[in-house]
């Protein structure tokens, strides 16, 4: 059974992501940083449907903690599924932003996702198969008032994933990245009203965590094995 990690899975996108890559047969590693009782919960409802899954417990900014945890995890072997959804906002126009709003966004997001996958790369080589998806955000295509710090973090994880797939294309690994815009959860809840989100997305609905985790589940899959070095927006035609 091939292993998934999942960071950031105890996230309303990131569970949806769990349970998805779970039903396609993966053993799923719900990862966490402080919120290690809802991966748990995760987890839980995963293995009661049948599924397999474990947690894990680190923040994906911290270089040798990530290296720790995951040399341990590859002790049971390769981990042939990585999906980079881990990431957090600190809102403030570029002008008040503070040095810890911008460090830390990037942190997280961006040097979070070379944190994780640079570990877990060369055992995957070596099996000539792997799954990498960075989850990126519409606000990485098309830049939003208030997050240049986020914009900048996601936005280079194109860059990062664009590179990465022609370094691995050799070897049976794709790379991708996934770009959602608007989706329901209880931060979106209080950020965007319903008149927001008929004035910015021209379907007029947010969309689900299942629809971003069904293209996420596609990339992983062996249908999408001719995919590498895209980002797929999920967004209701916002850009």
């Amino acid at each position: 059974m091939k292993r998934a990690l999942v960071t950031g899975g105890s996230g309303s996108i990131g569970a949806a992501i769990c349970r998805d890559l779970a039903r396609r047969g993966l053993h799923v590693i719900v990862h966490a940083h402080r919120n290690g009782a809802r991966a748990e919960v995760i987890a839980g409802e995963i293995r009661s449907a049948g599924g397999s899954a474990e947690t894990v417990s680190f923040d994906v900014a911290d270089t040798g903690r990530s290296a720790q945890e995951l040399e341990r995890l590859l002790e049971a072997g390769p981990v042939q599924v990585l999906v980079h959804n881990a990431g957090i906002t600190a809102d403030a126009p570029l002008a008040g932003m503070s040095e810890s709003q911008w460090t830390n966004v990037i942190g997280v997001s961006l040097n979070g996702f070379f944190n994780v996958a640079k570990p877990l790369l060369l055992p995957m080589m070596r099996t000539r198969w792997g799954r990498i998806v960075a989850l990126s955000s519409v606000a990485g295509i098309m830049g939003n008032r208030g997050q240049a710090n986020y914009a900048a973090a996601k936005s280079g994880l194109h860059g990062a994933v664009k590179s990465l797939a022609i370094e691995v294309a050799s070897r049976g690994v794709t790379v991708n990245a996934v770009a959602p815009g608007i989706v329901a959860s209880a931060m979106t809840k209080d950020a965007f009203s319903d008149d927001d989100i008929n004035r910015l997305v021209p379907m007029k609905r947010a969309g689900t965590p299942e629809e971003v985790a069904s293209v996420v589940g596609f990339l992983c899959s062996d249908k999408a094995s001719f995919v590498s070095g895209q980002v797929i927006s999920v967004n209701g035609a916002m850009a």
